[in-house]
């Protein structure tokens, strides 16, 4: 039997959706989740918030944990420690996105033996506020930046809308705390190489009552700062070594006059300038040996993630019909 001759019933598929102050519109959510895929469990996991979106969720039947720690990758670690699922669909309790194609993408998850999707964000009806330029300019650079530095094909890295398969849940080490976590799951699976997609998705315009916790500029710098540090901690080597070379080059501009002079006269005149040169090129040398040692250490932690990775198994009938539902 393949996967595609799978009894999609009988895999476990959960919601999990992320929530703060989202009283107006989980309710519309929790339903559409249940339309989508009625047999699917639907968890909230709610980050403090004060409009009282838990007692709203539990009355509309959703399974509700509280999430003291403020952030969403705080809340998307809880999710993902907390649910046992073969298949994990991740979206805001905004309302913003269009779940009714998610059997769809669970079908393409298993079918293509995938570890996850990423909804690519299509505006339902143009309106210039469902999607803001900002929002829209900001997340285009992002990706490019992450496309440029660890590959891939995603357009829109920072969508909320995700299917994941457990192998990916189960083996994500969740960092982040902040809005960034959308990029580090992006990335983690780039890093290892898991196989992915994305898919479109309508996006709406926020219910009513709802605003976005999402700021421009604070989050659009947090989300830099995290491809920054990705790339200083997943490509080591590369980073020390462009460190290396401008240390290196700023020593040999500086040395070269004073070895024209030492050849011509046999005297050093600038003796100060003399030790930094050297002091510039004992440190570029310093910065690569670092970049070499840090790039064993990177390839050893890359492993140990490939062996939780591979310790989860994929998705079969066999599995799926002897798991049970939980």
């Amino acid at each position: 039997m393949t996967l595609a001759d799978m009894d999609y019933d009988d895999l476990r598929i959960a919601f999990i959706i992320p929530c703060f102050n989202e009283a107006p519109a989980i309710a519309a959510v929790i339903q559409a989740c249940r339309t989508a895929i009625p047999s699917a469990q639907v968890h909230v996991f709610d980050n403090r918030s004060t409009d009282g979106t838990s007692d709203v969720a539990r009355r509309h039947g959703a399974i509700v944990t509280n999430v003291p720690l403020r952030g969403k990758g705080n809340v998307v670690r809880r999710m993902f420690a907390d649910v046992e699922a073969d298949v994990y669909i991740m979206a805001d309790g905004d309302g913003t996105y269009d779940l009714s194609n998610a059997m769809a993408g669970v079908h393409r998850l298993v079918d293509d033996k995938l570890d996850m999707i990423v909804g690519s964000r299509i505006d339902k009806f143009a309106q210039a506020d469902t999607y803001r330029k900002g929002h829209r300019f900001g997340n285009w650079m992002l990706t490019s930046a992450g496309k440029s530095l660890f590959g891939g094909e995603f357009t829109d890295m920072l969508s909320g809308f995700r299917i994941f398969s457990r192998r990916y849940v189960k083996s994500f080490p969740a960092l982040a705390s902040g809005f960034e976590i959308e990029t580090e799951l992006a990335v983690h699976a780039l890093e290892q190489r898991m196989p992915c997609a994305e898919m479109p998705v309508h996006y709406f315009e926020r219910a009513e009552g709802t605003e976005s916790k999402l700021s421009t500029y604070r989050d659009g710098w947090r989300i830099l700062w995290t491809i920054a540090r990705f790339f200083i901690n997943e490509r080591p080597l590369v980073f020390f070594s462009w460190i290396a070379a401008a240390l290196a080059l700023s020593s040999l501009v500086l040395a070269a006059p004073l070895a024209v002079t030492y050849v011509e006269t046999g005297l050093v005149p600038r003796l100060p300038t003399a030790i930094l040169a050297t002091g510039l090129m004992l440190a570029a040398m310093l910065s690569g040996v670092c970049g070499a040692v840090l790039r064993t250490v990177t390839l050893g932690r890359k492993e140990a993630k490939r062996v939780a990775y591979l310790s989860i198994p994929v998705l079969s009938r066999i599995q799926s019909h002897g798991s049970g539902r939980s």
